[in-house]
């Protein structure tokens, strides 16, 4: 946010980016929970400590943000991870699925319906179904990856108010700034700026979590179904 915000114009200075940049990873966790109890803010606490690192960016870091800036985005981006580990756990196993398939698609077993003996079937048939029905599972996953946005750089209440006075306030120009700085933010964080939310609330919207959990219980059905056939 601090890089786009010197591209677009705002008085950061280099050596704040620079110390920034230099202390991504040495945080002082200790230091953050001394932060938290004094002020019973987890997001506040870090910013805090990642001051004590970076000094030249005491004065910039999280300018104009608020905590959802920090937590909302990151969710969104352990949800997009944590689906792309699904959807090549799923890959691999499909693939595992179907040579087993192929290995034993002539072995004659019995097939059964209503819990009775119906008619012969192979085993390569039914792992050849349980594989159809995870690839139907990977194809929501994949679904949801393509769909998930960004929330991005949207103030406090999601009307951008803080980034637009520090752009000089309501004018055009100030309200082009704010639309390139969300549309940076989101490039910076690996994002394509057309995939992000065009307007929320305090957060992103909440229904995105159940559109995530409703494509992870398709795959937990396919896999219930494989696991007790």
């Amino acid at each position: 946010m601090a890089e786009a915000q010197q591209e677009l114009g705002l008085s950061i200075p280099a050596n704040a980016i620079e110390q920034m940049r230099g202390h991504l990873r040495d945080i002082d966790h200790a230091a953050a929970a001394d932060y938290e109890r004094r002020f019973r803010h987890d997001v506040m606490a870090h910013i805090h400590c990642f001051a004590d690192a970076a000094p030249a960016a005491r004065p910039i870091i999280h300018l104009g943000a608020t905590s959802q800036f920090v937590n909302c985005n990151t969710e969104l981006i352990l949800i997009r991870d944590a689906l792309q580990l699904v959807a090549g756990k799923l890959a691999r196993t499909i693939d595992a699925l179907g040579e087993f398939a192929a290995r034993h698609r002539a072995l004659p077993t019995l097939g059964l319906t209503h819990y009775q003996p119906a008619q012969p079937t192979t085993v390569g048939k039914r792992a050849a179904t349980w594989a159809h029905d995870l690839a139907l599972g990977l194809e929501e996953v994949e679904y949801r990856l393509a769909s998930l946005r960004f929330r991005g750089v949207k103030g406090t209440t999601g009307t951008q108010a803080s980034f637009l006075a520090l752009f000089g306030g309501d004018t055009v120009e100030a309200h082009a700034k704010v639309e390139q700085l969300d549309r940076l933010v989101t490039e910076k964080m690996g994002w394509d700026s057309q995939r992000r939310f065009i307007v929320t609330g305090q957060t992103y919207p909440r229904l995105v979590d159940g559109l995530v959990i409703s494509s992870l219980a398709a795959v937990a059905a396919a896999a219930a179904k494989f696991a007790t056939d």
